[in-house]
C-alpha cells in the first residue's frame, strides 16, 4: 500500500495499523494470505479512512468477521479494513434495537432475547457480523434479517447518508446495497413476546444446526444458495461429491453444501474444489449453482467463470 495512505490514515484516524497481517488469523476458513489491515475506532474512524483511500484512489476492501469469504494465497492488495471486534455496540429500547455493524449477528441475536424480543432468534449461530447479514439477507428456519429492519445508517460518497428499510429491495440472500456502499448501523423493531416462546424458537434454530452442520469445523457457512425449488446440498450429495477433498479442502460429510478446510487447506486448493462441484452438479443436473461465499483476492484467469 502506498505509505503516505498509512502515514494520513495514522495521522487523521485512531485506528490500529497491521502491516502485511496474515488473513488466517481473520477469517472462518483459516486460510488466505497477506493485507495491510486496518481497525477503526468509530464509525468517524471508518468515514475518514474512506475519504483517505478515495482521495489517493486506493483500492479498499470491507471485511468483517471473515466469515462467508474466501481469500486468496495471494492476499488482497489495497487497504483491508476490520470490522472485527470494531464498531460492535448494541442498545435496546423498548421494542426497537439499534447495533453497529461489525457487531457479531449472534451477539445482536442475544441481546434481543434479554429483552424478550421475538423475530431474530432464528438466526441465532449464523456466522459473521451484522452488516454481513443485512447486505446478503442472511436467514434461517424460516426468517430473514431483513423483515424486521426499520434504517441503516450508511457512507455513500464519502458522506454519512440514512435509508429507510423501503429504499432498500431485498431477495434470497441479496439485497440492493451497491458495492460502494459501507453499512454503518442499523435499527430494527422488534414485538415483545412470551420467553418461552422465543426459547422454543431458539432451541429448535440451535438444535437444527447442531443436527445438520460441520460445526467443529472450519467453515464460512453454506457455500453456495439453494437453487429455486431445490437444495444446493441436496444436488451436491446426488451428484456424489459429500466427501469430495483436494488436499486438506473437503465436502463435508454432514452437510453437502459445506466446505471445510480440514488441516492446513490452501485458498488454491479450495477454489479448485469449488469449481469441481460446480461443473459437476452442472454436467449431472444442469443446474448452475450460485456462490453464496464471496471470493476475494483471485484474479480473472483463476475465477474462470466464478464470481
Amino acid at each position: 500500500m502506498n505509505s503516505e495512505v498509512i502515514s494520513q490514515i495514522d495521522k487523521n484516524t485512531s485506528a490500529k495499523i497491521l502491516l502485511n497481517e496474515s488473513l488466517k488469523k481473520h477469517t472462518t476458513y483459516g486460510v488466505g494470505g497477506n493485507a495491510d489491515l486496518i481497525i477503526p475506532s468509530n464509525k468517524i474512524d471508518l468515514k475518514n479512512i474512506m475519504k483517505i483511500a478515495s482521495d489517493y484512489d486506493e483500492k479498499i476492501t470491507i471485511l468483517g468477521s471473515g466469515s462467508n469469504v474466501l481469500i486468496s494465497d495471494k492476499g488482497i492488495k489495497g487497504i483491508t479494513v476490520s470490522l472485527k471486534g470494531a464498531l460492535d455496540q448494541v442498545k435496546v429500547n423498548g421494542g426497537k434495537l439499534y447495533a453497529e455493524c461489525g457487531a457479531r449477528l449472534g451477539k445482536v441475536v442475544k441481546e434481543s432475547i434479554k429483552y424478550d424480543l421475538i423475530g431474530l432468534e432464528n438466526l441465532v449461530g449464523v456466522p459473521g457480523t451484522l452488516g454481513g447479514a443485512l447486505i446478503m439477507n442472511a436467514g434461517a428456519w424460516g426468517g430473514e434479517i431483513s423483515q424486521y429492519l426499520k434504517s441503516v445508517e450508511v457512507i455513500i460518497d464519502n458522506e454519512i447518508q440514512n435509508l429507510d428499510s423501503s429504499d432498500i429491495e431485498f431477495s434470497y440472500r441479496n439485497s440492493s446495497f451497491t458495492k460502494n456502499t459501507i453499512l454503518l448501523s442499523a435499527n430494527f423493531e422488534l414485538q415483545k413476546s412470551n420467553i418461552s416462546e422465543i426459547k422454543k424458537n431458539l432451541i429448535k434454530a440451535q438444535d437444527g444446526r447442531k443436527n445438520t452442520q460441520p460445526l467443529n469445523k472450519r467453515s464460512a457457512g453454506s457455500l453456495f444458495k439453494n437453487p429455486d425449488g431445490n437444495s444446493a446440498g441436496k444436488l451436491i450429495d446426488e451428484a456424489g461429491l459429500k466427501g469430495l477433498s483436494i488436499g486438506d479442502a473437503k465436502i463435508s460429510t454432514k452437510h453437502a453444501n459445506f466446505l471445510i478446510n480440514d488441516g492446513k487447506a490452501t485458498s488454491k486448493d479450495m477454489l479448485k474444489l469449488i469449481k469441481k462441484v460446480r461443473n459437476t452438479v452442472q454436467e449431472k443436473f444442469n443446474v448452475l449453482l450460485e456462490l453464496e461465499v464471496k471470493l476475494i483476492g483471485f484474479d480473472k484467469n483463476e475465477l474462470g467463470g466464478l464470481s
